[in-house]
């Protein structure tokens, strides 16, 4: 049976998209961190590693992320957590570049994909299969999902000859959206969950976010349920016809949530897999009122439809808390039913 994952937090900033080392790292998560999640009632983390915090450039593995990696998987077993660790970012893949990533078009490095894994392997493979799961890769971008599809076997096929009862976390093409997963070649393996991430509409939980190229630019007047940008904002609701976003603004409520997520729903029903969304969340700039009835929400739809979770993130933007460790409203809104 797989690793049960039902209600998690991402560790974000930490071994992940940082450029934080020695005490800074050390101090962003902890065992009180820890602690405190377990003390919430959740019963996983989600922990995102890049290839460049966790491999020097000739694969040799830096010790002290290894050590952190390894401290947080006891902390957890000590608390009674599961660790589900996702390979965020890879030097041959990452989900925001604009081009084809190697990882899909160099043979070179589709085999160091594979390698990373066999050494997370050589490294978590001790562990209990209760207590850890792979997950192969964020987000994937492959130019079709007959790539991604080649891609993800490969690794899938080294671990299983590794490790045949490890859990392995298995989403789809172009940034594990729902649309996607019926292009998803999923095994028949007892021991695998399907996950897919979650961030409709794009205006909502992405509210003048930087780093969203097509729409963090508009800091207009946003509403939910409803469409994002309302009609009294002509301009914008005509640039958006002239970028290819009108999707973005379509007419969003409770019930479109479910309908998409209803697909992969149904492909994991009809493989007979757990679904889990792996990440979802809504920036913090978005005003209060909207983000509550966006949590509130998705939360029901996660409950209805019987998918486990882990929201983007612990710590940061989108937080449980905020960099200082102060709680947000976000974990009330998600587990008050």
């Amino acid at each position: 049976m797989p690793l049960e994952i039902n209600r998690g937090t991402n560790i974000s900033h930490w071994l992940s998209q940082s450029t934080a080392r020695g005490a800074d790292r050390r101090a962003w998560f902890t065992r009180d961190d820890v602690d405190r999640i377990a003390g919430w009632g959740f019963d996983h983390i989600r922990l995102p590693i890049d290839e460049e915090q966790m491999w020097a450039d000739n694969g040799t593995r830096l010790a002290e992320a290894f050590e952190l990696l390894g401290n947080a998987v006891d902390w957890c077993a000590a608390a009674g957590l599961r660790v589900v660790v996702d390979l965020h970012i890879l030097r041959s893949h990452y989900f925001n570049d604009g081009d084809v990533p190697k990882l899909f078009v160099e043979p070179s490095a589709r085999n160091g994909f594979v390698k990373l894994w066999s050494d997370l392997s050589d490294f978590l493979g001790a562990r209990s299969n209760d207590l850890v799961a792979y997950e192969l890769l964020n987000e994937p971008v492959a130019p079709d999902s007959g790539a991604w599809n080649d891609t993800w076997g490969a690794a899938f096929d080294a671990l299983r000859a590794l490790e045949p009862e490890r859990t392995i976390v298995l989403g789809s093409n172009r940034f594990n959206q729902y649309q996607t997963f019926p292009e998803l070649d999923v095994p028949e393996d007892p021991n695998l969950v399907l996950t897919f991430h979650y961030y409709n509409p794009m205006f909502i939980t992405h509210y003048t976010a930087k780093w969203w190229r097509d729409g963090g630019s508009y800091a207009g007047p946003i509403r939910y349920p409803g469409r994002p940008i309302p009609d009294s904002q002509h301009i914008a609701i005509e640039r958006l016809k002239d970028e290819g976003l009108e999707a973005e603004n379509r007419n969003f409520d409770r019930e479109v949530m479910k309908t998409d997520m209803s697909i992969p729903r149904r492909v994991a029903d009809e493989t007979d897999h757990r679904l889990y969304c792996g990440e979802f969340g809504c920036y913090e700039q978005t005003p209060d009122d909207i983000r509550e009835a966006w949590y509130r929400d998705i939360a029901s739809v996660f409950r209805e439809l019987e998918i486990g979770w882990a929201n983007w993130d612990y710590k940061g933007s989108f937080g449980l808390v905020d960099r200082n460790g102060n709680e947000t409203g976000v974990r009330a809104w998600l587990t008050e039913e």
